[in-house]
């Protein structure tokens, strides 16, 4: 066997221990997923001071069903999307109607805004370019008094 030969053997024997330990954590459950770089947080405060100032601005509430149970209220002006059909709901009004230039901001009631984290990724793969995540969601913006509105059923 020559040296380049043996060298590339070499490197997919590396390729495939990789792969294997991937499938084995995976199904482990240890699989730590990043958080994407690119997806960057507004603070409730800063959300609060927007909102009072009519900036534009859309607001995406993706707390759970669960969630939603336990809440009367929402984020005032947000709207409310089940996480699991954002991508197909940006087709459909009102999120079609979103400039993607807008800021927009998600958020949910997850300890570590998993949730609205998610929803900002596929929002950005979407094409929005001003996306942030609120800060301690849901949790954070009754803790500061933020404004809220009544919330229509969720089915």
């Amino acid at each position: 066997m020559s040296l380049k030969t043996g060298r590339v053997c070499a490197c997919v024997l590396v390729l495939i221990c990789l792969a294997i330990a991937d499938l084995n954590a995976a199904a482990a459950g240890n699989v730590v997923q990043p958080k994407p770089a690119d997806v960057q947080f507004i603070t409730a405060e800063e959300l609060k001071s927007k909102i009072s100032k009519n900036e534009a601005i859309a607001i995406i509430d993706v707390r759970a069903t669960s969630g939603l149970r336990e809440a009367d209220n929402k984020i005032k002006g947000a709207v409310y999307v089940k996480l699991r059909r954002l991508k197909s709901r940006l087709a459909l009004p009102p999120l079609k109607d979103i400039p993607r230039d807008r800021e927009v901001v998600t958020y949910c009631a997850c300890p570590n805004d998993e949730s609205s984290i998610h929803a900002a990724q596929v929002l950005i793969d979407a094409g929005f370019t001003r996306v942030r995540v609120l800060k301690g969601g849901w949790m954070t913006w009754k803790k500061v008094n933020g404004q809220v509105e009544p919330l229509a059923k969720v089915m």
